[in-house]
C-alpha cells in the first residue's frame, strides 16, 4: 500500500452555522491541524478546574482507512496563554467513527483564576491526521535481541547532557 499524503477524507457538517463561520480549514499553507469550531448556542464558562466539558465541532468525518487517525489537539496559544486544554490531552478519532466530533474541553488554570469564555463559532481546537502503522504481534518468551538500555524503565537514561 503506497503513503497518498493528500488522502480524500469525507466530512460532514452537522451545524449549519459552519458555512457562515467557515468550514474547518488549515490555516496557513505549512499549518498541520484544522482548526475546529465550539457549535455552541451560547457563549459557555468555563471555570477553573472544573469538569471537563463537551463541546459539539459540528463536524463529522470518516477515514474509513485502517492506515490513517485523526488526533484533536489543543490550538497552542489557547493551551500556552488561556489554559484551555483537552480533557483527555489528545482525543483520538479512530478511521471507522463516523459520528459528530466533540470538543473536551478543561480550564487547567489554578482555583480562583478567572473563567474561560468561549462565544459561538469560537476556534478552539485543531484535527491533525496522521498515518498509522497495525503491527502483528508475534507472542514470544525471551526477545530475538537485546539493546543498550535493557528492562531500564523511567529515568534509566538520566538528565544530564552527554
Amino acid at each position: 500500500m503506497a503513503f497518498d499524503p493528500r488522502p480524500t477524507i469525507e466530512l460532514k457538517i452537522v451545524d449549519p452555522r459552519l458555512e457562515s463561520w467557515g468550514l474547518p480549514a488549515y490555516q496557513t499553507a505549512q499549518s498541520a491541524g484544522i482548526d475546529l469550531h465550539a457549535c455552541i448556542e451560547a457563549p459557555l464558562s468555563i471555570e477553573a478546574q472544573a469538569p471537563a466539558v463537551l463541546i459539539p465541532s459540528g463536524i463529522a468525518v470518516l477515514m474509513n482507512d485502517p492506515h490513517m487517525v485523526a488526533f484533536l489537539l489543543a490550538r497552542s496559544g489557547l493551551g500556552h496563554k488561556k489554559g484551555l486544554v483537552l480533557g483527555q490531552a489528545v482525543g483520538t478519532i479512530d478511521a471507522d467513527y463516523a459520528n459528530q466530533i466533540f470538543i473536551s474541553a478543561w480550564n487547567r488554570n489554578p482555583p480562583g483564576s478567572d473563567p474561560i469564555l468561549i462565544e459561538p463559532g469560537d476556534r478552539i481546537a485543531q484535527l491533525v491526521f496522521l498515518p498509522i502503522i497495525r503491527p502483528q504481534f508475534a507472542v514470544v518468551d525471551e526477545f530475538s535481541a537485546t539493546t543498550e538500555r535493557g528492562l531500564g524503565g523511567f529515568g534509566s537514561t538520566g538528565v544530564s547532557k552527554g
